[in-house]
């Protein structure tokens, strides 16, 4: 694990060389707009930080060709608790994080798996179409 120091309050993971995870703790605020993640991740993540008034023109997205070679996801503990444990693409164990109410979990390299420590509501938010569950391999 790495702590960034600046405005952004995240943990990384890395193993490898490789970030395997971002996590943003619940209350965590930035002073002004950051992003945990490099420009090249599969999936970003960041707050945007704005004062009142400010107005951000309204858009759309021109739909890029993209090639999506892993699966990377969020997980957003929307009530309850849990101890994720992250492995790294060797399956190496690199870190086991608690995660609470609140609680932001951005996985975009290697493995994971979770033990819930209370009743727990989990939010998940990953890339689709969803390819069932053969897309899964379990260790």
């Amino acid at each position: 694990m790495t702590d960034t120091p600046g405005a952004f309050p995240f943990e990384t993971f890395v193993h490898a060389g490789e970030v395997l995870a971002v996590v943003v703790r619940a209350g965590a605020r930035p002073a002004a707009t950051a992003f945990a993640t490099d420009p090249e991740a599969s999936l970003q993540l960041g707050y945007i930080v704005s004062p009142a008034g400010r107005e951000i023109p309204r858009h759309v997205h021109h739909p890029p060709v993209r090639t999506v070679t892993r699966s990377a996801e969020v997980l957003v503990i929307d009530s309850g608790a849990c101890e994720m444990d992250l492995y790294g693409a060797d399956l190496t164990p690199v870190a086991t994080v608690a995660l609470n109410t609140g609680d932001v979990a951005l996985l975009l390299r290697g493995g994971h798996g979770f033990r819930m420590t209370a009743d727990t509501v989990i939010l998940e938010i990953k890339q689709g179409p969803y390819p069932g569950l053969g897309e899964k391999e379990h260790f």
